[in-house]
C-alpha cells in the first residue's frame, strides 16, 4: 500500500488539507482514468487545464487532488495538495507510485532534431544481440524485449511513461534507450527519471509552432543534459554547432563524435552505395547497411553509447555490421525497372537536405532525381517553404503533394510550399494534392537508374485527415506501383 504522503514527500506543498494518510490505488492526470482511490494531478496544459476536471475526477472516486489553485470551498472528503507547479511534480509522484523504475534499469536518452529513432532503436537492437533484455521508447513503437506496444507520442506522458518503465523493470529489461523530445523535456515529462546517459544529435529548425523560437527549442534541449547526474555520460555531436552548447553546463561525463574534427568517436565515409557503406570508426575499418553521411553519423552515437556502457569496441562494431534501417528511415526498394525508390520520414528542411545529399553522393552524377514531399498540417508554417525550396534545389524533378493534413486544406499547405520556389524551380515542379497519385505518378517517370524519393511519413500507416486517421502505407503504394 502506498499512501498520499507516501507519493509527495519529496515535493515543497504549499498548502495540505485532508489526511495525508489515505491509500492511492492510482495516479491519473485524465479525469476520465481516475478512479475509486485515485490521486488526481490537475496540470495546466496547453490547450485544456486539468482544474476545470477535479469534480469529475472526485464524483469517480479520487480520494486526493494535487492542483495550483486551491478552490474556496475544497471537498473535505479529499486531500488537497498545492503545489507551484502540478507539471513538475507529476513526474516525480508517478515514478514512486510505480516504485521507482529507473532505480532498476539502466535509462539512456536520446534527444535532437533528427536521428533519434535510428540510434534509440539501433541501441535497442545492439543490446539484445549482445543477450540482454531491453526496452525501447520511440516515435515508432514502444518494445518490452520484443513486445510491440503501441505509441501515440514520441515520449509518453509521465504517468505512462512511468507505468511503462515499471513493466520493464518487472520483466527484467536491463536495459532501456528512449527519444527525448524537446515537448516532453519542456512538459517536464521526463521529471523524476534517472538518467545513465544522454545522447545529442543535432538541432535544425523543427516545433516553431510550440517553442515559438529557436531559443525555446535549444533551452528545452539543453534542459535533458543539464538535469544528468554526475554519475551519468554524455555523448555529443561535434558536426553541429550546438554540440557542445548542450553539454557546457552538464555534471555528466562528456564524449564527443565526429565526422569532420577530432572527438572522443572518429568516423568516415571510405565508400557509399545503395547497398551500404565502408566506414572507418577509430581506426578500424566496418561495412554497415545504412547510406548517408547523417546515417553515418547517427552510427557513431551508437558506437559511442555502447563504449560508454562498456562494451568492447570490436565487439560493438562486429554487432553494427549485423544492423539493418529502422523502418522507414531511408528504406530502399529497388524496382523491377531498375529505379530505386526510398521512403524516408524526413520532415524538416535540415533532414530532407541529408537525404537529398546521401542519394545524391551515392548516385554519383548518375541518373535523376524524383522527389515526393509535402508538409503536415497544423504544424510549424513557417519550415514549409524552406522545405519545397530545398527540395527542389537537390532534385530533378519535384512533386509536391498532402502529407497529415490535419485539420488545414492541403492545398493551402502546398501553397505555402511553393511560396518557396523560384520561376525556375516550378518549371520541374508539379503539385498533386492525392498522395496516392503523387507518388504513382513519381514512380511511372522514373527510369533505369533514377532514384524516388518519397519524403516527410516513413513508418506511419495513416494520413490525418480532419481528425480521422486513414490507413496510407508509401511503402505499399510503391510496392502496387512495381506490380
Amino acid at each position: 500500500m502506498i499512501t498520499v504522503a507516501d507519493l509527495v514527500k519529496d515535493i515543497n506543498l504549499l498548502e495540505v488539507k485532508g489526511d495525508t494518510g489515505k491509500v492511492v490505488s492510482g495516479v491519473a492526470i485524465d479525469s476520465r482514468m481516475a478512479g475509486f482511490g485515485y490521486m488526481f494531478i490537475a496540470i495546466k496544459g496547453t490547450t485544456q487545464d486539468g482544474h476545470a476536471y477535479i469534480g469529475k475526477a472526485i464524483s469517480q472516486g479520487a480520494v486526493a487532488v494535487v492542483c495550483q489553485d486551491m478552490p474556496e470551498n475544497p471537498d473535505p472528503s479529499v486531500v488537497w495538495l498545492r503545489v507551484q507547479d502540478t507539471s513538475d511534480a507529476v513526474g516525480r509522484i508517478a515514478t514512486r507510485f510505480y516504485g521507482n523504475p529507473t532505480s532498476k534499469i539502466i535509462l539512456v536518452g536520446v534527444t535532437g532534431t533528427n536521428g533519434k529513432t535510428t540510434i534509440a532503436t539501433l541501441l535497442y537492437e545492439m543490446f539484445r544481440k549482445f543477450g540482454y533484455k531491453c526496452g525501447l521508447i520511440s516515435t515508432v513503437c514502444n518494445y518490452i524485449d520484443g513486445e510491440p506496444i503501441e505509441t501515440d507520442h514520441t515520449t509518453p506522458d509521465a504517468i505512462t511513461l512511468n507505468s511503462l518503465l515499471g513493466r520493464m523493470a518487472d520483466e527484467g529489461c536491463k536495459y532501456v534507450f528512449m527519444e527525448c523530445s524537446s515537448h516532453a523535456i519542456d512538459q517536464k515529462r521526463i521529471g523524476g527519471l534517472k538518467y545513465a546517459g544522454g545522447i545529442f544529435t543535432n538541432l535544425t529548425r523543427d516545433h516553431l509552432d510550440y517553442h515559438k523560437t529557436v531559443d525555446n527549442y535549444l533551452k528545452a534541449k539543453k534542459a535533458f543534459f543539464d538535469g544528468l547526474g554526475k554519475d551519468a555520460f554524455a555523448v555529443t555531436n561535434l558536426d553541429d554547432r550546438n554540440g557542445l552548447v548542450m553539454t557546457q553546463n552538464t555534471r555528466a561525463k562528456v564524449t564527443t563524435y565526429s565526422l569532420r574534427s577530432i572527438s572522443d568517436f572518429k568516423g568516415k565515409v571510405l565508400e557509399s552505395g545503395f547497398e551500404g557503406m565502408l566506414m572507418d570508426i577509430n581506426g578500424r575499418e566496418v561495412f554497415l547497411r545504412f547510406i548517408g553521411r547523417f546515417n553515418a553519423s547517427n552510427l557513431l552515437a551508437v558506437y559511442g553509447t555502447a563504449c560508454n556502457l562498456g562494451r568492447d569496441p570490436i565487439e560493438v562494431l562486429r554487432v553494427m555490421s549485423t544492423l539493418v534501417p529502422v523502418n522507414g528511415r531511408f528504406d530502399a526498394l529497388h524496382s523491377p525497372k531498375g529505379f530505386t525508390a526510398i521512403v524516408d520520414y524526413a520532415h524538416t528542411p535540415d533532414a530532407l537536405v541529408n537525404v537529398l545529399e546521401s542519394i545524391r553522393e551515392v548516385q554519383n552524377g548518375k541518373g535523376r532525381l524524383i522527389t515526393v514531399v509535402g508538409a503536415g498540417g497544423n504544424r510549424d508554417k513557417g519550415k514549409r517553404p524552406l522545405m519545397a525550396m530545398e527540395s527542389a534545389r537537390r532534385s530533378d524533378k519535384l512533386i509536391i503533394t498532402s502529407d497529415n493534413p490535419r485539420f488545414e486544406e492541403p492545398q493551402d499547405i502546398i501553397n505555402d510550399m511553393l511560396a518557396g520556389l523560384t520561376s525556375a524551380d516550378m518549371r520541374k515542379t508539379l503539385t498533386i494534392v492525392d498522395r496516392k497519385e503523387a507518388i504513382r505518378t513519381a514512380c511511372m517517370m522514373a527510369e533505369k537508374g533514377d532514384v524516388v524519393l518519397v519524403a516527410g511519413k516513413g513508418h506511419e500507416t495513416y494520413q490525418d485527415v480532419k481528425g480521422v486517421k486513414h490507413h496510407f502505407d508509401d511503402k505499399e503504394v510503391i510496392a502496387e506501383c512495381f506490380e
